[in-house]
């Protein structure tokens, strides 16, 4: 069978709606959401409004700016996301730890705050389980030490010589550890092993309680929705234990980074800064590494949305010398061989790619062959004319819808702030007054051909500006945004299946 025809099994997904609401905002007592009651709660709702999807950000570990797009492994996940309640309630804390929480801000994130309270949290419920912890607890670990091996060690061992060595980035640490010399590795693991170990148990219990909320989802027939940003961050497990991988110079700073070119937005482009993946090596062993990290994915969500798609066809390769973007060039990148072998290896992937911003005719190709789903946003649909692909009487069935993602503002926030043409284009293509803008949108999402309509929260609760979870080009500040405990209603859930409902999106 040629590669073409392979990449063309692809089966479209059925009807339906969904939320994007990253687990960071939910409610909750320490300070973030968590996988704790809300969560569960949230799911309830999305099953009573009728909504079979659950978009996520990233799961990583958060690094440079809290940003789930720059995690310190593509692997693990967050610590941070664990849920202390369910902590307590299997005898890992006390409930008086729980009762002498610190006050948190109920609409923010103070992820430095956090960081500080659920470290202390987390090791001494490993204390805990090391000295009273059941039969049942170790053999849980030690199951989950042996299954996930593959990214574990390497990951355990990164994060306890970060924190050995002042967080400083891998590439500034002694040269054998920079270089992975095998005597350099081993005596590290001897001489730390008490804070690999914190670090693997902080991990059992991430994946412990994710498994136990996704299995809770899948049983009220809620997807749940990842995302795989492309690129990963160069201080990161990945890239030190893979150095052979991207392109590094010997001291194992990138020679050259990704980013995208100048465009309307920007005279000089972005400069995001990750290192670029080798190709040619990634082909030697039939792109291992991206088998394994989407076989990870998959265990762990439903449906993967992988950012950045076009990277997948061409990349915009940037010398490191450089502080812009002006002088890269577009380098070409074996997307179709790529996910042959992941076809090959893992069978028909649930995938929706990103394929907005600067989208060439090669790309559009690689989608179309592989026959996955790209997306749509309202947002963008309003400052030119008919021809518009943003509009919905060009859209093609395959495709996902949004209001807006997590890097728009929200609909209200866009609206309040569009040129008057833009706002006169979107009420008179809808027949609406737009003072309820976000509900416009959003039924105009659910009654299009998409065969996937997706909304963020915050315009389900008609939120300003003030609720945006990201600045794309702010290195602070961002993802901080949090749901209130009281803020999504009853009324929000009957109108959202009144929606899926009038537009087939229940099954």
């Amino acid at each position: 069978m040629g590669d073409e025809a392979r990449n063309a099994s692809f089966s479209r997904f059925p009807r339906a709606g969904g939320l994007l609401l990253h687990p960071t905002s939910l409610p909750s007592r320490c300070g973030i959401g968590d996988f704790g009651p809300a969560a569960y709660q949230f799911v309830d709702f999305l099953a009573r409004a009728g909504q079979q999807l659950w978009q996520l950000l990233p799961l990583g570990p958060t690094g440079f700016g809290d940003s789930p797009y720059a995690a310190r492994s593509a692997f693990a996940g967050n610590p941070l996301l664990i849920s202390p309640e369910i902590l307590r309630d299997e005898g890992l804390i006390d409930s008086s730890e729980l009762d002498a929480l610190p006050p948190f801000r109920e609409e923010r994130v103070d992820y430095a705050a956090v960081a500080v309270l659920k470290d202390r949290m987390l090791r001494r419920a490993a204390a805990r389980a090391a000295t009273d912890g059941p039969p049942w607890l170790r053999d849980q670990l030690e199951s989950f030490r042996s299954d996930q091996r593959e990214w574990l060690d390497d990951f355990t061992l990164f994060m306890a010589l970060r924190d050995q060595f002042d967080r400083n980035p891998w590439q500034r640490w002694p040269s054998g550890l920079r270089a992975r010399d095998p005597r350099a590795l081993e005596q590290a693991r001897r001489s730390l092993a008490d804070e690999v170990a914190y670090h693997r148990f902080a991990q059992f219990l991430f994946w412990r309680q994710w498994s136990a909320l996704h299995q809770y989802a899948a049983e009220r027939h809620v997807q749940i929705v990842g995302d795989l940003p492309i690129f990963v961050a160069h201080d990161s497990a990945d890239v030190w234990a893979n150095q052979e991988l991207f392109h590094l110079d010997s001291a194992g700073n990138p020679t050259v980074v990704a980013g995208v070119p100048p465009d309307y937005f920007s005279s000089t482009g972005q400069r995001w800064g990750n290192p670029l993946y080798r190709w040619d090596r990634m082909a030697e062993d039939g792109f291992r590494w991206w088998i394994a990290r989407f076989r990870m994915l998959l265990r762990t969500v439903d449906i993967v949305r992988i950012d950045h798609f076009r990277g997948f066809c061409a990349c915009w390769e940037i010398p490191a010398s450089e502080s812009t973007a002006v002088n890269g060039r577009w380098v070409e990148v074996p997307g179709d061989a790529v996910f042959c072998a992941l076809r090959d290896a893992l069978g028909s992937l649930p995938i929706i790619v990103e394929d907005l911003g600067y989208i060439t005719p090669d790309v559009v190709a690689l989608r179309q062959r592989l026959g996955y789903p790209g997306m749509k946003v309202l947002q963008f649909a309003w400052d030119s004319g008919p021809t518009n692909p943003f509009l919905p009487h060009n859209f093609e069935p395959n495709c996902v819808v949004y209001t807006g993602t997590h890097d728009n503002d929200t609909t209200l926030g866009w609206f309040r702030s569009a040129t008057p043409a833009e706002r006169a284009h979107a009420t008179q293509y809808m027949g609406v007054s737009g003072e309820d803008i976000a509900w416009d949108l959003i039924r105009l999402a659910f009654a299009s051909v998409a065969d996937l309509a997706i909304v963020p929260v915050q315009d389900v609760l008609s939120l300003d500006t003030d609720a945006r979870m990201n600045f794309p080009g702010r290195a602070e500040g961002n993802w901080a945004w949090r749901l209130r405990h009281d803020q999504l209603r009853d009324e929000h859930a009957d109108r959202l299946r009144h929606l899926s409902t009038t537009f087939g999106r229940v099954r």
